[in-house]
C-alpha cells in the first residue's frame, strides 16, 4: 500500500513538472477564459500576442477578395479574407451595438486556385468566377483600450503571409494598419460595412 502511494505521488509530481516546462516553453500564460465563456487574448511576457484557437469554431462574418489581377498586380491581401469574430464577443455587440473590451478578430488569409483568364478568374462546373485556393497566414485585431492606446484602441497583428501561420507575433505600427482603419472603418475602426452580421444588428 505505502509502495502504491509512493509511486501515485511520484506520478503527480511528474505531470506537473512537465506541465510547468510546456508553460515555460512558450512563455504564455494560462488560457483566459472568463467573462462567460469568452475566450480572451493570450500574451507572451514579452508582449507577443500568441496565435488565438480554434478561430475556425467562430462565428463566421465574411470572406472580402480583392485579387491582384483586379489591383494591378499589386493588391495588399491577394486572397479571399475568412473573417471571424470570438463568439462571446460577437453575442455581446449584438446586444449592445458596442464591441467590448478583449474583442477578438481573426482574419484567415486564402488564395485564389490559379488564373485562367486575364481578370483572374477561372472556370469551374458552377460557372466563371474566384475560388478558394490554399490558406496563407493570418491577421488579428484584438480590442484594448488601455494596451492600444496609440493605435485607436486596437492592436493588429500578422501571424505570416505564407504558411504555417506563426505562433505568436507583435502588434503593426499604426502606419501599417490603423491609420486605414481609423480613416475608412464604418464603426469603431471596425470594416462593419463589409459584414452584414455586424451591419445589421437585427440578423441572427
Amino acid at each position: 500500500m505505502r509502495k502504491s502511494l509512493t509511486v501515485l505521488m511520484l506520478s503527480a509530481a511528474a505531470a506537473v513538472t512537465v506541465a510547468s516546462y510546456a508553460q515555460s516553453r512558450t512563455g504564455a500564460k494560462a488560457p483566459a477564459e472568463a467573462q462567460a465563456g469568452r475566450y480572451l487574448p493570450e500574451y507572451a511576457p514579452d508582449g507577443s500576442l500568441l496565435l488565438p484557437k480554434n478561430w475556425r469554431t467562430w462565428v463566421y462574418l465574411g470572406s472580402p477578395l480583392t485579387p491582384n489581377a483586379l489591383n494591378d498586380g499589386k493588391a495588399n491581401f491577394p486572397e479571399f479574407h475568412n473573417v471571424y469574430i470570438e463568439p462571446g464577443s460577437y453575442a455581446i455587440y449584438k446586444k449592445t451595438g458596442q464591441f467590448p473590451e478583449g474583442t477578438i478578430f481573426f482574419k484567415e488569409l486564402q488564395l485564389t486556385l490559379p488564373a485562367e483568364n486575364p481578370d483572374g478568374s477561372r472556370t469551374e462546373p458552377s460557372g466563371r468566377g474566384y475560388f478558394p485556393g490554399p490558406y496563407n497566414g493570418a491577421d488579428v485585431t484584438v480590442k484594448d483600450s488601455k494596451r492600444y492606446a496609440a493605435t485607436g484602441g486596437w492592436g493588429y497583428y500578422n501571424f505570416n503571409h505564407h504558411e504555417p501561420k506563426a505562433a505568436m507575433a507583435m502588434p503593426k505600427s499604426k502606419e501599417e494598419c490603423a491609420s486605414c482603419h481609423m480613416a475608412s472603418a464604418k464603426k469603431d475602426d471596425v470594416w462593419t460595412q463589409f459584414y452584414p452580421l455586424l451591419d445589421n444588428l437585427s440578423l441572427k
